[in-house]
């Protein structure tokens, strides 16, 4: 059988699986489970690979591989891995579907339940056609992308080795793109996102006597307009960075000197480059405003999640899998990046890989948006997902052989 004959297989049969794809979706929708507790999710994705006879293991305390390894003659030892993240979120659901969450104050807001059955769906296509491949498939269903570290730790735990992972993709359901629609982009996909915390400590005094205090609030305004100074005007406007502000707390009435101010941020990036000037200079400017004014300050700065950064040659892979497919018109070139952030951004900085979007709109106008109590899906998109990512990861094993 070629590739593009097996390619028809997928499509085909990832339609007849269709039913008991939407069933497996609204299991997991009805019942999320919030980042690095999906314990019973872990325990459901295990129970249907192992009806499917797919070898599993856990990889940290709720994080699942799948190996599937082709059995075609003349053996490969390339190895794709795909991506599903199956957390949910600590959001109240309005959607008023007959499979909502029961789970009081935690939803499948973000469409990880879709992900999820994409990528089981695509493990039993790929499993049930083993023999028409060599090399290997990896699974990876990962916990805690709602959350910080998930990725980072699936790393360290050796989820890319074992086999040596050569090639990885993720997807992400996506409302601004035609039902059906895969988005692909080269380069800079989402943002890094860190956080920060920044105390400015003054000295407490009377309002009558501005002079013998130091004033923590006046103090950290111009640390926040400093910053504001450093996007606006130090920063490169082609190569669009955010720092956000989001919470303030300091003073304790309204005629005394603040001793202290705390606020909290948010910094994105779309590079490296950016990404570690952001931080250097918050804690640049913070420092040199603070002495300026004779106060002091202390900086907490978390690295949260890494830019995802879009291999070019497994860009252009999925591109043309889709429009095999799907056609020509399936497949959108998308121009902009996001802000958003994804912890995949943590593996493509180890391995070339690409996230792409599926499109999910089919009202030809707006809809519910990510992480919106009333966000939802038509589950007959999972098919076209599994059959996507089963014949990707295919391809990308043949032309393995073949060269890029």
């Amino acid at each position: 059988m070629h590739l593009g004959e097996l390619g028809q297989v997928f499509v085909k049969t990832s339609k007849e699986m269709e039913e008991e794809l939407i069933t497996i979706r609204r299991h997991l929708h009805k019942y999320p489970e919030l980042s690095f507790q999906e314990y019973e999710t872990s325990h459901f994705i295990e129970k249907k690979l192992n009806e499917f006879g797919i070898p599993n293991e856990r990889v940290g305390e709720t994080g699942i591989k799948a190996c599937i390894k082709g059995e075609k003659e003349g053996a490969s030892s390339f190895t794709v891995a795909l991506r599903a993240d199956i957390d949910a979120l600590p959001i109240k659901e309005e959607t008023e579907l007959s499979f909502s969450s029961v789970n009081e104050g935690v939803m499948h807001a973000c469409g990880h339940d879709g992900h999820t059955t994409i990528l089981l769906g695509a493990a039993h296509l790929l499993y049930q056609n083993r023999n028409h491949f060599s090399g290997n498939v990896v699974c990876i269903f990962q916990p805690g992308e709602e959350a910080d570290g998930a990725a980072t730790e699936m790393i360290r735990l050796g989820v890319l080795e074992n086999p040596k992972v050569d090639m990885m993709v993720a997807l992400h359901l996506w409302p601004y793109l035609p039902f059906g629609t895969v988005g692909i982009r080269s380069g800079s996909m989402t943002a890094s996102c860190d956080d920060f915390t920044i105390t400015v400590k003054g000295k407490s005094g009377h309002s009558a006597r501005p002079h013998e205090g130091v004033d923590a609030i006046s103090i950290s305004m111009r640390i926040m307009q400093a910053i504001e100074h450093l996007v606006l005007k130090m920063n490169n406007p082609l190569d669009p960075v955010v720092v956000h502000i989001g919470k303030i707390t300091g003073g304790s009435a309204r005629n005394i000197i603040a001793e202290k101010v705390v606020f909290e941020g948010t910094a994105r990036a779309l590079t490296i480059e950016n990404r570690q000037k952001i931080k250097k200079e918050i804690k640049r400017i913070s420092n040199d405003v603070a002495r300026t004014y004779h106060a002091e300050v202390e900086i907490t700065y978390m690295d949260g999640n890494a830019p995802v950064l879009n291999d070019t040659e497994v860009t252009s892979l999925v591109g043309n899998a889709s429009r095999d497919l799907w056609g020509e018109d399936k497949v959108v070139e998308l121009s902009d990046p996001s802000l958003g952030a994804d912890d995949f951004g943590e593996f493509s900085l180890v391995v070339p890989s690409t996230y792409f979007r599926l499109g999910i709109n089919k009202s030809n106008g707006s809809m519910y948006g990510l992480h919106h109590p009333k966000f939802t899906f038509d589950d007959t998109l999972l098919s076209i997902g599994a059959a996507t990512f089963a014949y990707t990861a295919v391809k990308a094993i043949k032309q393995s052989s073949e060269g890029y």
